[in-house]
């Protein structure tokens, strides 16, 4: 007998009938791990020919960055194919161990942080640095998702679900936006969409959009610098104005512009890019601009289309084939997690949005951005192998 419950309208809104349907273990989304393996590769090149007048500069060889991000390539793959051995369900088990460390870790970044480019993003410990707000976006993402599916039976009670969740929202995003607003900007927006989609009440979720606005304008405010990314971008909006690159407002975006109309079509070639000579990280917040400049308009939008056809598997295919709704909810989060990431850094680079400091994943240059997209990526392709096996509704 199938009882009414939240999860069989979940099933009815999928197209799926709940008394028809059956799961197996198969295997993972081949289509997904070949998008990726396409990323890691597209950002091999990228990486190669945007780190040589960088590394000229700080007394470091190309061969010698190169061979340190081949090894962190390395190690993702080894993380993604663990991840996909993984039961998704044991990862949501530990989901509150991982928050609660993420905050701690949070704390400790804010007193004892490594400064770089003007804030306090990196933290040491045993001689290896890393960005704890990554590792706090992650855990948020997946504690959100386990906190929606536990909550269904009561989702539109504000005490007993919008409360409890909304907390950790809010708590984690504050913590990480006290040093970086792009990161805790993007997080909050992938919380809302997941509380949408896990029934949370609209009026609700408008409260929490009005609050986020304000601790946004909060954040903004406390910060002089940016105070000036905003204003740079509301002044400039795709002008490249020699005054401003003499006195060096807006540079960044502004040698990112070049490098983008330099690309045109076809691109300059393979290694021939000249703005990663002027850009200050064209490795890592801005590889799409180099990309473009190399490959051109072909090259960018293929990666563009990677990514999207990376969020059309991901979400109409695992998450809405996923055996549970724990599946459905972990999908989308790791899913707009990998995507929006790209679509923000390349919007960025050219010119559509303020400069953040996001790295585009699987392309950028990174450590722990690479072996935390590599979790998330394994976690997806686990949730791919445990699908719904649709038998049809009439038989003949």
């Amino acid at each position: 007998m199938i009882h009414n419950s939240p999860n069989r309208n979940i099933h009815l809104v999928l197209g799926t009938n709940p008394e028809e349907i059956d799961t197996r273990a198969q295997g993972s989304d081949r289509y997904i791990l070949t998008a990726v393996i396409i990323l890691l590769s597209f950002g091999l090149l990228a990486v190669y020919s945007s780190i040589a007048f960088f590394a000229q500069n700080n007394d470091t060889s190309a061969f010698e960055m190169i061979t340190r991000h081949l090894v962190k390539i390395g190690i993702a793959v080894v993380v993604i194919l663990l991840g996909s051995k993984v039961n998704y369900h044991t990862i949501a088990k530990l989901s509150r161990p991982f928050i609660v460390v993420s905050l701690l870790l949070l704390v400790m970044v804010l007193v004892f942080g490594e400064e770089q480019f003007g804030a306090k993003r990196w933290l040491s410990i045993g001689g290896v640095g890393f960005q704890p707000s990554t590792v706090a976006a992650v855990s948020l993402i997946i504690h959100v998702s386990v906190l929606l599916n536990e909550k269904q039976n009561y989702i539109k009670d504000f005490q007993r679900a919008f409360i409890p969740i909304m907390i950790w929202v809010f708590i984690t995003c504050t913590l990480i936006g006290v040093e970086d607003f792009s990161t805790a900007s993007l997080l909050m927006g992938i919380c809302i969409i997941l509380m949408f989609v896990g029934r949370i009440s609209i009026i609700q979720l408008s409260t929490m959009v009005i609050l986020a606005a304000f601790g946004g304008f909060l954040l903004i405010n406390q910060s002089t610098t940016r105070q000036d990314r905003i204003e740079q971008y509301l002044g400039q909006i795709k002008q490249i104005e020699t005054e401003r690159l003499l006195d060096g407002t807006g540079r960044q975006a502004q040698q990112s512009y070049i490098a983008i109309a330099q690309g045109e079509i076809t691109g300059v070639g393979i290694g021939k890019s000249t703005q990663r000579d002027f850009l200050p990280t064209p490795y890592n917040d801005f590889i799409f601009a180099i990309i473009a400049e190399e490959y051109g308009l072909l090259g960018a939008t293929t990666l563009i289309a990677i990514f999207v056809f990376l969020m059309i598997r991901g979400v109409a295919f695992v998450a809405r084939n996923a055996e549970d709704y724990l599946g459905t909810l972990l999908a989308l989060g790791c899913t707009l997690y990998l995507c929006l990431y790209g679509f923000v850094n390349a919007a960025v680079a050219s010119g559509l949005f303020p400069v953040t400091g996001l790295s585009m994943p699987f392309v950028s240059y990174g450590g722990t951005n690479l072996l935390f997209a590599g979790a998330i990526a394994g976690l997806l392709l686990n949730i791919s192998k445990h699908k719904k096996d649709r038998k049809p509704l009439f038989y003949a």
